[in-house]
């Protein structure tokens, strides 16, 4: 079963496995509907019928696929606990380990199926004793390896990423090959499948405002916040805190949630919070073999450069990494990936940053 979204990926990826010679079937995830009220365009109906106008085109079965309790049980009340705890979650992420590669797998095997296929750029290799590996996708721009850092063994092994073998004009070709609708449809920007909406107008639509003071590394009140979760560590713009320095502008350097007070600095190594060398990783998720203490590779963040750090366990579940040069903006919430050398060998969340 592919798991058609309506986009470009997606139906190259179908086109392939059918190429191929699988026996293949595509499923639309209907995640989401936009809830009245909520500003931004959720294009869940174009992008339905995107999918099943590819389906036809490939001349396969198609089916939609009801997860909308589902994906607001793992999904959205996960995101808003996240954010009312006064962290920054990962909902892309986690909507591959617990939608794309949970519920929809499940469903999937249950229906009789071997294996999902969707449209990430990532390559899955399998080994002689039958577990399998996952590796970058060919193309380093668009390689998505680091959304999937918490999959398992088993979900991998489940797991097709026809796509992630080629590069993107390649992705584009094969659509345009198979005479599929979506060959010149835009990449898709937004919260998972929620859509093209807004982060902060999602949150102030289901988290109450709570205004506080803006204040600066040494105390000084610089203004008034709606609420710590609209805002997020590196935020240059929309704080409303305007610089007295020429060339240069105040970035978010930390929360204090028991005061409630937004705390901004300068964008460099001075602002302690900002910038930090360590950080405590947990709710760890291996592929396969788990990362050993010592030396050791993390991706930080989507699109970061890989960067060696220094491994060691604090407690049973929790590591802490040591970089070997200050990062920018560690946030409590987001994914920290494991990788050795091309290899994905796992992730975690950031819990806390700076020492132990």
């Amino acid at each position: 079963m592919v798991g058609l979204s309506g986009g470009v990926d997606s139906s190259a990826a179908a086109a392939l496995l059918v190429e191929q010679g699988h026996e293949v079937v595509g499923g639309y995830m209907k995640n989401w509907i936009n809830e009245e009220g909520l500003p931004g365009d959720c294009p869940w109906e174009s992008d339905l019928e995107d999918a099943h106008a590819v389906a036809k085109k490939l001349g396969i079965e198609f089916r939609v696929v009801d997860l909308i309790d589902q994906y607001r049980e793992r999904i959205v009340d996960y995101l808003l606990e996240g954010y009312r705890d006064g962290v920054t979650p990962n909902p892309d992420v986690m909507c591959n380990r617990e939608m794309k590669f949970g519920v929809f797998l499940d469903y999937a095997l249950e229906q009789g199926f071997e294996a999902v296929g969707t449209g990430h750029y990532a390559r899955r290799r399998v080994r002689k004793d039958g577990t399998a590996d996952l590796l970058r996708g060919a193309d380093p721009n668009k390689d998505q390896s680091y959304f999937l850092a918490m999959m398992t063994q088993f979900q991998v092994k489940h797991a097709l990423f026809p796509a992630g073998e080629m590069l993107k004009p390649e992705v584009r070709e094969v659509a345009r090959r198979f005479d599929l609708p979506t060959a010149e449809k835009k990449d898709s920007q937004g919260i998972c499948f929620i859509g093209n909406i807004k982060m902060s107008d999602f949150l102030r639509h289901h988290v109450p405002d709570s205004p506080g003071e803006i204040v600066d590394l040494e105390g000084k009140v610089m203004g008034k916040h709606d609420g710590l979760h609209l805002y997020t560590l590196g935020q240059r713009k929309g704080h409303g805190v305007a610089s007295p320095r020429a060339g240069m502008a105040y970035v978010v350097v930390g929360k204090d949630a028991e005061k409630n007070q937004l705390i901004v600095g300068w964008d460099d190594e001075s602002s302690s919070g900002l910038y930090t060398e360590r950080a405590t990783v947990g709710s760890l998720s291996w592929i396969g073999e788990a990362v050993r203490v010592g030396r050791a590779e993390v991706q930080p963040r989507y699109r970061a450069k890989s960067e060696g750090v220094e491994v060691k366990e604090i407690e049973e579940g929790k590591l802490e990494v040591t970089f070997g040069r200050k990062q920018r903006a560690i946030t409590p919430g987001q994914i920290c990936a494991f990788y050795e050398g091309g290899k994905l060998l796992g992730g975690g969340v950031f819990e806390k940053v700076g020492g132990v």
